[in-house]
């Protein structure tokens, strides 16, 4: 061989005849990133159909041209103003309420929606039956929800009591635009007509009402440009909130781009597992093609030349691997939408995504190929001495292309992971949690391979001995299963952690002597009734709370007006538009702390200065201190008043907090409703109580905060569903590159085996010390993800969620037998073909 620089075309026709003898070990390097690629394309495919259907039905996710919600009834005037555009309304008064099913006396708190004119002008109110949602209409007629139907044993024709009045079912919702099946779950819907809603006597004074006005313009308004320079100005000049068919398309898209984010980021830990396994194959595939390559220097050839011809056949079977990932993505996307099942706010409309195929097969292809550098650059400065002289050994030194590679694919990571996360610090640490968790488990890994090696048990059964040596000899798969194994058990464990952690965090229930159930809404003329029904059933009266409702007028002798007109002003928006529920009491309750100043807890006389108590993180939000004048707008009466005290509220108890807390001697003739908080001890002293509170006092709105644990319970088992759907990704992939691993590494282990089965060996021993070896591995890499999502779970309770970390470990028991099992099945399907067999027809075959 003469040429100094062969062509391209040379460069091919080697790597074609150099395959003959290897597509099926290059195949198999290959399916490590199938799994990986297929969950990106599924999930990007999924995207891009849910966010084109999304847009498609902006109007119908809305109902409307433009909502309008206030909590106060909304002004004649304000209407007026929208009759004079020419627009079409509806309106809508929604509160939460009991309601009793007089057929089997069942009760459930419920939102009632008093719907007046023809919402929605976009899409409908799936009904069964169809005609339901306009014939309930003008009429003493609800619509209620498919599953409270189910719960209570309803159908249609069957009465609801409602308040005072009984209406009768004229259907079931299946669906109400926007609104997507998990929403309803703990309040579901129940429909009645405005004009009933006054007899009902729901509508008291401190009851937390929603206004809603839906308004629909003349098909030639251009919607948006009316919005900016005519209705916004008026909207924000009465306080008056509003939705149009862009801010919902552009919410609901949001928060389904972060939930489709985070999944292709778990997805993409998958693939990053195969790229392990890419870059393992190749390194063995490499280290078997060094003689050849030796051969090629000795006539002439350079070590670039044999890189180029290796990297060719890296590219086309990652090409290869990538086209068959996405083929396969663009087919799971079409079990998604069950998947997803109740979370989401329209139907979808599957069809083939070019751009997340494209998209798949380029991240497929540029991955498969850095991870396969690594191993693949030491080739170029390979020696002709290796052909004379099997034991020479290349220089040690560091190749300064390595570091390039592994700084490219650290870059690739981050960059991938920001389009994911859209913020550059989250995208920073999700690279530096994949980085971590590499090196943790490289670390283990390779500090379990030198303690074997250094402080081997040289007194335990040969047996044992080997199996143990297995570990840390030439061709080893120690490092690349624990990692891959590993990572994929640390995913699968943390999720069930977590889940756990989510779960004993509301279930302050099963507490002896904890409140589990609230009733709000109580009117000052009801409060000693139902303080007396509540002790008639022997219930404790664990709380009784008068609550407030106010707003914000001032701060520091300055308007709300002045306050955000400043753009200066770092005191938050939120404080100066909520409406605040407050209470006064003399006495903090246990799950207060006072952190600055001091408690004040009555007002003597009308000349006395108030002092009111803030939780610390509204002092913050609102930018005072103590001593710091607050005024506050009690339903058209100014109350000036001074920040006395600070305080640290332990929101996770089950009472009643506040932000706002009043001394006594100030409110006390203020409009109020009331709260009390009790315990039943049995689901069916539970059912006997709300059915007589809602006889007797049909206002009062009870949550059963069991049920709401059982709703919570159900969503955090959905959400998790579909988490361990994306996981288990990571998982198959974790087990195709073990099946790689121990096939690529065949021909080494077929070697020591017949070596055993030729001093004497038995069939038995040779089985016995891979099931061993592969045991040690499984069980190690387990238990490595183990330590991994202990670690995790344990950061996240203590920071992010602030609650005692007690772990559950059944699942995870269950998950290290199953995972090691499977390893150690592998391993030894491996040996089939060694001690079925004769040691010389072995030989001979691999001669």
């Amino acid at each position: 061989m003469n040429q100094s620089s062969p062509s391209f075309s040379w460069l091919l026709k080697m790597a074609w005849r150099d395959s003959r003898k290897n597509r099926s070990r290059l195949l198999l390097f290959v399916s490590s990133i199938v799994i990986g690629i297929a969950a990106l394309v599924a999930i990007n495919s999924f995207s891009d159909n849910l966010q084109q259907d999304i847009e498609g039905e902006a109007k119908a996710l809305l109902g409307a041209d433009l909502v309008v919600e206030a909590r106060q009834p909304i002004s004649e005037s304000t209407i007026q103003f929208f009759d004079s555009l020419g627009a079409r309304r509806s309106s809508e008064v929604s509160f939460a309420s009991m309601i009793l099913f007089p057929k089997n006396d069942g009760t459930r708190l419920v939102q009632v929606r008093a719907l007046e004119g023809e919402f929605p002008y976009y899409g409908e109110i799936q009904t069964d039956p169809p005609a339901a949602s306009q014939e309930f209409r003008g009429q003493l007629k609800a619509l209620a929800d498919n599953t409270l139907m189910l719960q209570f044993d309803a159908d249609t024709g069957d009465s609801i009591k409602v308040g005072e009045l009984t209406f009768q079912l004229e259907g079931r919702i299946q669906k109400v635009p926007g609104q997507a099946g998990i929403t309803s779950t703990v309040a579901p819907p129940v429909y009645i007509p405005m004009e009933y809603l006054e007899e009902t006597g729901l509508l008291q004074k401190g009851s937390r009402l929603n206004y809603k006005l839906y308004l629909k313009f003349p098909d030639d308004t251009d919607v948006q440009a009316l919005l900016a320079d005519v209705i916004e100005p008026r909207l924000e000049k009465e306080e008056l909130r509003f939705d149009d068919v862009e801010e919902r398309k552009e919410e609901i898209g949001d928060t389904y781009k972060n939930l489709t984010g985070f999944l292709n980021l778990v997805a993409f830990v998958a693939l990053l597992l195969g790229c392990i396994g890419v870059a393992s194959a190749v390194h063995i595939y490499i280290r078997e093609k060094l003689l050849s390559v030796a051969i090629l220097r000795c006539l002439g050839g350079k070590g670039k030349h044999g890189f180029g011809i290796y990297l060719i056949q890296i590219i086309v079977m990652g090409l290869f691997g990538s086209v068959v990932g996405a083929a396969l993505g663009a087919s799971i996307q079409f079990i998604l939408p069950e998947v997803f099942s109740g979370m989401l706010p329209v139907e979808v409309d599957l069809e083939i995504s070019w751009r997340a195929i494209i998209q798949g097969v380029l991240i497929g292809l540029i991955i498969s190929i850095l991870f396969a550098l690594l191993p693949l650059i030491s080739i170029r400065k390979t020696s002709p001495l290796r052909t004379i002289r099997a034991s020479h050994e290349e220089s040690s030194e560091r190749d300064p292309l390595q570091y390039l590679i592994i700084a490219l694919v650290v870059l690739f990571v981050g960059v991938f992971s920001f389009f994911q996360l859209r913020t550059w610090q989250q995208a920073a640490l999700f690279t530096l949690g994949v980085i971590v968790a590499f090196l943790l488990l490289g670390a283990i890994a390779k500090l379990m391979m030198w303690a074997v090696k250094k402080y081997f048990p040289s007194s335990w059964h040969y047996v044992w001995r080997q199996s143990l040596s297995n570990l840390y000899r030439p061709n080893n798969q120690t490092l690349v299963l624990i990692i891959t194994i590993g990572l994929g058990t640390a995913l699968i464990s943390t999720l069930f952690f977590v889940q756990n952690l989510l779960l004993e965090k509301v279930e302050f229930t099963a507490e002896q002597d904890q409140a589990n159930m609230v009733l709000f809404d109580i009117q000052d003329d009801q409060e000693a009734s139902l303080v007396e029904l509540t002790r008639s059933y022997d219930l404790p009266v664990l709380q009784r709370v008068p609550i407030v409702s106010m707003r914000v007028e001032g701060i520091k002798d300055r308007s709300v007006a002045e306050i955000k007109e400043d753009t200066s002003t770092h005191v938050r928006t939120w404080v100066l538009n909520r409406e605040y529920r407050v209470t006064y009491r003399d006495s903090l309750t246990d799950a207060e702390t006072i952190v600055q100043g001091e408690w004040s807890g009555e007002v003597n006389s009308p000349e006395d200065t108030i002092w009111v108590s803030l939780e610390d993180g509204i002092a913050e939000d609102m930018q005072v201190e103590i001593g710091d004048k607050v005024s506050f707008n009690v339903q058209g009466a100014i109350i000036d008043t001074y920040v006395g005290s600070i305080r640290e509220v332990d929101w996770q108890r089950m009472q009643t907090n506040f932000l706002v807390v009043f001394p006594e001697g100030v409110l006390e003739r203020a409009p109020k409703f009331h709260v009390l908080i009790t315990r039943v001890d049995s689901d069916q002293q539970a059912a006997s109580f709300q059915q007589a509170v809602v006889r007797q006092f049909p206002n009062v709105s009870v949550i059963d905060l069991q049920l709401i644990l059982q709703t919570i319970d159900a969503i955090i088992a959905k959400v998790s569903f579909v988490i361990r759907f994306m996981a288990f990704f990571s998982i198959i992939t974790g087990i195709i590159v073990l099946i790689g691993s121990v096939i690529i590494s065949k021909f080494q282990r077929i070697q020591e085996s017949v070596l055993l089965r030729t001093i004497g060996a038995s069939r038995r021993q040779i089985l016995n010390i891979n099931a061993l070896e592969y045991f040690f591995l499984g069980s190690l890499a387990t238990l490595t993800g183990v330590l991994i999502a202990f670690i995790a779970s344990w950061a996240l309770a203590q920071f992010n969620f602030e609650t005692p970390f007690s772990p559950s470990f059944l699942p995870v028991v269950v998950t290290y037998f199953i995972i090691t099992g499977l390893t150690v099945l592998i391993g030894l399907s491996n040996s089939r073909g060694v001690v079925n067999n004769p040691p010389l027809e072995i030989l001979r075959k691999e001669v």
